[in-house]
């Protein structure tokens, strides 16, 4: 086994830092604020991502105000992401001919 342990979070963690390094000038230059997008397949979201649907789902609950509004931002995504994963995860199995 090699010397680095799996760490979760930390794909996730890469993947928004290069973004950043991708992206954020281009928007600065024109007057965007760049927020970096990323999560991995265990779930976790980068801190941005966070941060982010934190905000979106502080004002969907604002003008909602129905009690499944508090979590339905995260709850979509979470589905979101099993979603994708098991499309991927299908996709990789072996065709069985008959």
């Amino acid at each position: 086994m090699g010397s680095s342990a799996f760490t979760v979070g930390q794909a996730a963690l890469k993947a928004a830092s290069g973004k950043v390094i991708k992206h954020e000038k281009a928007c600065l230059d024109n007057q965007h604020v760049f927020i970096p997008f990323a999560f991995d397949t265990f779930g976790f979201l980068a801190p941005e991502a966070v941060d982010l649907l934190s905000r979106v789902q502080r004002v969907m609950h604002s003008n909602v105000m129905t009690p499944r509004s508090i979590d339905v931002v995260f709850k979509r995504l979470s589905f979101a992401i099993q979603k994708g994963v098991a499309a991927q995860l299908v996709a990789r199995l072996p065709t069985i001919s008959m």
